[in-house]
């Protein structure tokens, strides 16, 4: 009688360490599902700060000019954001309106123009990124305290000794858990870390600050207007 209690009451404290691990578990699956989610909106503002680098890169007119702004801006050539440089502008971004004298006047300010509209939003997407980095490294943190304040062994054992229909009627790790599953019980247990890496995220340039480029800028806009004056005066219509 005795021995049957002791086992009783091993196998309650046994069941809620299962309980515990199961809702900490849940909590640490939100906050990798969190990231994830903001994982896929940064990629999204990647794609709308490359827009603004299209539009930069449009107003060059031709493929060389184009080359001499990637330069201007170290621009690495086996980056997303050459891709997004090569790539024809979509007019996905805000019309941006200058005034001046002249047409190669207002052709200055608008490379200008969209020069620093295509830093803030690379500035914005590097928080962004630095911040999720961060976040991430948070969260494997949470995972890896987590992982050690189980037994994986111990709680492997003791599932493995249950039958399939009391895993069902307990619902542990899920409601379709079947038989065909127990092979693999040890993978579901463990929850590796959030590799960064994998989101495929472009990591932000480093861009010069405006000022610190307008004079090149201007110079290469000015040679742009020289050489395709033509058609420069009618992306100003």
């Amino acid at each position: 009688m005795e021995d049957d209690l002791i086992c009783s009451l091993t196998r309650q404290v046994k069941e809620e360490v299962i309980e515990n691990y199961l809702t900490e578990r849940c909590i640490v699956g939100l906050q990798i599902e969190e990231i994830q989610s903001r994982a896929d909106a940064l990629k999204a503002k990647a794609a709308q700060t490359g827009v603004r680098l299209s539009r930069l890169a449009y107003l060059m007119t031709h493929p060389d000019m184009t080359q001499k702004l990637v330069q201007l801006l170290g621009i690495p050539p086996d980056s997303l954001w050459m891709t997004t440089a090569d790539r024809r502008f979509n007019r996905g971004a805000q019309y941006i309106r200058v005034r001046a004298f002249t047409d190669k006047g207002r052709f200055r300010k608008l490379v200008l123009e969209a020069y620093e509209r295509f830093h803030s939003w690379m500035e914005e997407y590097r928080k962004a990124y630095e911040d999720l980095m961060q976040e991430c490294r948070a969260v494997n943190t949470n995972i890896s305290r987590f992982q050690k304040n189980f037994d994986l062994l111990t709680i492997l054992s003791f599932l493995k000794s249950m039958d399939t229909r009391e895993l069902e009627r307990k619902q542990y790790l899920g409601d379709n858990f079947t038989a065909d599953e127990m092979a693999s019980i040890d993978q579901k247990l463990y929850l590796p870390p959030i590799a960064f890496e994998r989101f495929d995220i472009p990591e932000p340039l480093s861009l010069p600050a405006p000022a610190a480029i307008e004079n090149a800028l201007g110079i290469l806009s000015s040679e742009v207007y020289r050489k395709y004056e033509a058609y420069v005066r009618s992306l100003l219509m």
